[in-house]
């Protein structure tokens, strides 16, 4: 069986590795030049490469690392110590650890956020264990009940101190989706919270050993043309033809020249698009459909990712930091966490900016200075006196629509990967899978397309030789 997939991000390659798997033809074709999606870097002129976000991979990322193991790449993933990271902004350059023993789930964790002092005060803890209660006994059905508040609504209703969110989940929810704690759904932090809390190895971080379309998308490359699937580079879909009866007839794609284009007829399709340029490719007949019309309350979020080059090492550590600033969220020395971009002299910070949404319009040098004034309180040795560091270079990366803003209500709103059009598929961590928006979403999502398409092939519509209804098109 045939099937075109628009997008190759790790929701789009994912299907199609599984779909490959399954003895079936993938058909993968990608806008840009590079794979990856939400995981996609360049090289720059002097060889060094810059991403589109920081990429961590979790213990309890099981997808994902089952995925590493079936391509056999798992010496590809950077381990480090069982810990979390802070900055103490009222201690410049210091920092607070809580270190994970080698103990089961949840002891571990729950030694770990004791033997923290240094952020929260023993009747805070006590508050907030209190609180997670709930969500440890009854599970994902209740994590899920939770989508109606937000964060901060959640810690309200359980009584426990702000200073709590200050404290900690200031900086948490800023990495889990880019957005303050009064914004993101409770949903999605429990859901962390849950993994981390009772799977041993659950918040363990792993760093990737290089840039991801060569690391991790190269290999699902190379998997997928090896059992006859395609992947296509610099071929965008433009339209979604429709038979009489609602069904997709051909994916239109971008041919090579500006005027050129394709009609891909396959016997299934599918969108691995983020959610935002599908809806504008979804046509006319279909968005009255509920499941097309929900879509409408899922936008993407502003991410800036930055990349700082300098003429010295500003830090050993080997892992991811919490900037518990007001304008970044995580950071890394990726000379040190990564061995593809290892530098013994020299530092390149990778930094999430955000929230970004009052910075996404603002120039490169704008977003540039006001990191830098807060690297003076990240690094006050190294920014301070006669001899201070010098920035060499630097890349921002902004993505305007990136990963769906999690906020309360949106659970409700995704859609499955099975729509009620008989030969049209949906991948993407946005669609109706556990893990939210992050890469283990993407590759769950794929693959659970992937077998919504082979439990679906028997009722796929004969689409070879057909013509599409020009009327039925959608257009972006």
């Amino acid at each position: 069986m045939r099937v075109a997939i628009a997008g190759a991000g790790l929701a789009g390659l994912a299907c199609a590795k599984y779909l490959a798997d399954a003895g079936h033809i993938p058909m993968v074709y990608e806008a840009r030049e590079v794979l990856g999606g939400k995981v996609a870097a360049w090289q720059d002129e002097d060889g060094d490469w810059y991403e589109t976000g920081l990429h961590i991979f979790f213990g309890a990322y099981t997808n994902m690392l089952r995925l590493f193991r079936e391509l056999g790449i798992e010496d590809r993933l950077q381990w480090k110590s069982h810990a979390l990271i802070f900055n103490q902004p009222e201690e410049p350059g210091t920092y607070s650890r809580f270190d994970f023993p080698d103990l089961p789930a949840p002891l571990n964790g729950i030694a770990a956020i004791l033997g923290n002092n240094d952020m929260l005060s023993w009747p805070e803890k006590i508050s907030f264990g209190l609180g997670l209660v709930p969500a440890m006994l009854r599970g994902q059905q209740y994590v899920e009940a939770c989508d109606r508040y937000s964060w901060t609504e959640w810690l309200r209703l359980h009584n426990i101190p702000e200073r709590v969110n200050d404290e900690v989940f200031i900086a948490m929810s800023k990495a889990l989706n880019f957005i303050n704690p009064d914004e993101i759904s409770a949903t999605v932090v429990l859901t962390a919270l849950n993994r981390f809390l009772q799977e041993k190895n659950g918040s363990r971080m792993a760093f990737l050993d290089g840039a991801p379309p060569q690391r991790l998308c190269r290999p699902l490359l190379d998997h997928i043309r090896a059992r006859g699937g395609m992947v296509r580079l610099n071929t965008p879909l433009r339209q979604i033809h429709l038979h009489r009866d609602g069904s997709v007839a051909s994916f239109r794609m971008a041919g090579s020249g500006a005027a050129e284009t394709e009609d891909v007829v396959a016997d299934a399709y599918v969108s691995a698009l983020p959610v935002d340029p599908l809806k504008q490719l979804l046509p006319q007949p279909w968005k009255a459909m509920p499941c097309f019309a929900r879509l409408s309350g899922l936008r993407g979020v502003p991410v800036i990712n930055l990349h700082l080059w300098f003429d010295r090492k500003l830090t050993d550590i080997d892992h991811l930091l919490f900037s518990r600033s007001s304008l970044l969220s995580v950071y890394a020395d990726m000379s040190n966490t990564c061995k593809g971009y290892a530098d013994p002299h020299r530092s390149m910070l990778e930094l999430i900016f955000a929230p970004a949404r009052d910075w996404i319009g603002r120039s490169d040098a704008a977003i540039i200075a006001a990191t830098m004034e807060e690297l003076v309180t990240l690094f006050p040795m190294h920014f301070s006196g006669a001899d201070q560091a010098r920035l060499r270079k630097y890349k921002v990366v902004k993505t305007p629509l990136s990963v769906y803003k999690t906020t309360p209500g949106c659970e409700q709103l995704r859609p499955d990967q099975e729509t009620p059009v008989p030969n049209f598929f949906l991948a993407g961590d946005y669609t109706s899978q556990r893990y939210l928006a992050s890469m283990e979403g993407a590759v769950l999502s794929g693959r659970l397309c992937a077998e919504a398409v082979e439990r679906c092939r028997e009722r796929l519509p004969d689409t070879a030789g057909s013509q599409p209804s020009q009327p039925g098109s959608g257009q972006r």
